[in-house]
């Protein structure tokens, strides 16, 4: 009867799920697991709502088609976290299991723009545009990771390590009219079509509406609102066309001890009632973690986060589902950096209660071969409204330079007046975030040569503006 019982024992260690698992082994795995696939996961349900249509519209379009932003976004804008208001974007959302899919774009005339694109784990696989290819025309043939075929002459292969394929594309603007006809021009020669429809006429079949989708919610709510059997039973299913790579391979192991086998579908029933208890806990604990690392990890100077650990994570899951939660569709640190500040130079809660400046010295201004912009955000990383519908500061503003050379950026509830409105950032009544990006930054932003003022609080936020607090303002700078 021993024998029996031992033999049982070890048939199930061989072929179960969970073989000799204790709920704390189940409960990290499963939180490591949660943050593994939550890159995964948060694509799949951008994808879901970013096509949800019918036709290119209201920032969506269907899949294999692009939709052209033909203005900056505003504070209704929800689908991504910390948009910018510096370029138009054109997305689009690719499917390449059954073949290519050509991207044609026109010469920009020197124009900074940039086309990243993200695999279905958010690296960034290739990047045409200004710093890579320069800025004149290009064909691009996006390859899935199993495709072998010929292409045409003169098409660039690009290779994506997933059959899901997000093209965020950017193009810089100066925001004005005139100059916003000259980019949509250049955004109608952004041409997407399957392989087999190169050089031929196509139109891009209609999209299929899915009633059932939240177009509403933000994404990463909908993702956080996942109980533990509804998201690992999606990542299993989203697995089987974006599998892990070989480096993945101790993940995987640990996956397999928790009832996810990559190909297979996840059935949380064959799991003990203690596993199941144990994956309950996955969720909170991941996103504590995540929230945790977002607000402590990285560099800090002058109150300023920032990383240059963007783009491409190799086996940093922590770090791709860090960025996934912050700001989903990062660039490579060589395209772009982000500062973040939540804090002034005190340590202090940046908070609409108080008047803040940012200070450049003469010589001081962010080093960049493309340009610069210094955004605000609400706690949660969406625009803040404002009358003016504001939420950036850059060079494009016309910028009001001291006269040593010296340049203040104001953040505060209400004008400066005297003619810095272009300085001025309008800030909420609640906590906010500030966003310094560079787009191209020079090697000394890269190598921490170049450092970036910190937020100075100039105390209780005002009503209004008068001569007494401008004349204070001369003598402190």
């Amino acid at each position: 009867m021993k024998f029996l019982v031992l033999f049982v024992m070890v048939f199930n260690s061989l072929f179960s799920a969970e073989p000799f698992i204790s709920e704390k082994d189940a409960e990290d795995i499963a939180t490591e697991v949660y943050i593994y696939g939550y890159p995964l996961v948060t694509m799949e349900m951008t994808r879901r709502i970013m096509t949800n249509v019918t036709k290119p519209e209201n920032g969506h379009a269907p899949m294999g088609q692009f939709f052209h932003m033909q203005q900056y976004p505003n504070s209704s804008f929800k689908d991504v976290t910390a948009p910018n208001a510096d370029t138009l974007y054109s997305t689009a959302w690719l499917n390449v299991k059954d073949e290519p899919y050509i991207l044609e774009l026109p010469n920009e005339s020197g124009r900074y723009y940039l086309m990243p694109m993200l695999s279905a784990w958010t690296d960034v696989f290739a990047v045409p545009g200004t710093r890579t290819t320069g800025t004149k025309a290009g064909t691009y043939a996006i390859v899935g990771p199993q495709w072998n075929g010929s292409l045409p002459e003169k098409v660039t292969e690009l290779r994506s390590p997933t059959n899901l394929v997000w093209i965020l594309g950017r193009t810089y603007s100066t925001g004005t009219s005139e100059d916003y006809k000259i980019v949509h021009a250049l955004q109608k020669e952004y041409l997407l079509k399957p392989l087999s429809s190169y050089k031929k006429e196509y139109t891009p079949p209609k999209g299929t509406v899915n009633s059932s989708i939240n177009m509403t919610t933000p994404v990463r709510e909908q993702v956080n609102q996942l109980d533990a059997n509804a998201y690992f039973k999606l990542l299993a299913d989203l697995l089987k066309d974006n599998p892990p790579t070989g480096a993945d391979s101790l993940i995987v192991t640990k996956m397999k001890r928790i009832g996810i086998v990559p190909g297979k579908d996840f059935d949380s029933s064959k799991l003990s009632a203690k596993a199941l208890k144990s994956l309950r806990k996955a969720p909170v604990n991941a996103q504590e973690k995540l929230q945790d690392l977002a607000e402590s990890s990285g560099n800090i100077v002058n109150g300023w986060y920032f990383t240059t650990k963007t783009g491409l994570y190799g086996t940093d899951y922590l770090q791709r589902a860090k960025i996934t939660f912050i700001g989903l569709g990062a660039n490579k640190p060589q395209d772009a950096i982000y500062l973040v500040a939540k804090v002034d130079l005190t340590g202090k809660t940046l908070n609409g209660n108080s008047d803040y400046v940012v200070h450049f010295p003469k010589g001081g201004l962010p080093p960049v071969k493309g340009f610069w912009s210094l955004t605000i955000y609400n706690s949660n990383y969406f625009f803040v409204p404002n009358k003016l519908d504001k939420y950036t500061v850059s060079p494009r503003d016309d910028l009001l330079i001291n006269p040593d050379g010296s340049l203040d950026i104001y953040i505060q509830r209400v004008s400066r007046g005297d003619g810095k409105e272009a300085n001025w950032l309008p800030s909420p009544d609640d906590d906010f975030v500030l966003m310094l990006r560079m787009y191209w930054p020079e090697d000394s932003v890269v190598n921490g040569s170049w450092v970036m003022p910190g937020v100075q609080n100039l105390g209780p936020a005002k009503q209004q503006v008068g001569f007494f607090d401008r004349m204070l303002e001369r003598y402190y700078y």
